[in-house]
């Protein structure tokens, strides 16, 4: 089943623009998704089991690394407009 998930990170540390950026870069390694990414969020399109298997590794090492907060929107399909 494809999937749109709009997904933001919230690292509540002093250098939080790097945990940010280093964490989607992370998730973009995988080169079966999509990606569009803007100043608030990032939007994955692709899969939803590939999407969640990686959201739920990338974003435990995060929340083990430093206080984070993050909002997920998921949707069914690829939501583009």
């Amino acid at each position: 089943m494809n999937a749109t998930i709009e997904i933001s990170l919230y690292a509540l540390t002093e250098n939080y623009v790097q945990i940010v950026l280093d964490f989607i870069a992370k998730i973009k390694e995988n080169k079966e998704l999509e990606f569009v990414t803007n100043g608030l969020s990032t939007q994955i399109f692709g899969d939803y089991a590939t999407i969640m298997n990686i959201l739920t590794e990338d974003m435990k090492f995060v929340l083990e690394q430093v206080p984070s907060v993050f909002v997920l929107k998921i949707g069914k399909g690829i939501l583009k407009y």
